[in-house]
């Protein structure tokens, strides 16, 4: 007696079975990542607010929180999420975060 297997696995190639393993370790990769970075954000976000607008630091924690928010959007965008507008309401960045991304 002799096993086929069914004609939908005939034509796998053994290589796109580990591409498509590679890509699957590959969007963990980024998830993770992408986790990562809205923590980063969160907590640098945490901060700011607990400081207060009065706080002699705050220049720093806006610089700290700018490049915490600036990294989570660009990693966003690397996973293909091109909208920020419901990150931007969640989060509740302020307007004085916003106007710094990017800026060095």
């Amino acid at each position: 007696m002799s096993l086929r297997l069914p004609s939908q696995f005939g034509s796998v190639h053994p290589g796109d079975v580990l591409f498509d393993a590679l890509n699957t370790e590959i969007a963990g990769e980024k998830a993770s990542s992408l986790g990562r970075a809205g923590t980063q954000a969160a907590k640098a976000l945490t901060k700011l607010a607990e400081a207060g607008p009065h706080h002699p630091d705050r220049h720093a924690l806006l610089k700290a929180a700018a490049d915490a928010v600036h990294g989570f959007f660009i990693q966003r965008e690397l996973c293909g999420m091109r909208r920020h507008d419901g990150v931007i309401r969640d989060l509740a960045i302020p307007q004085a975060v916003l106007v710094r991304l990017g800026a060095k």
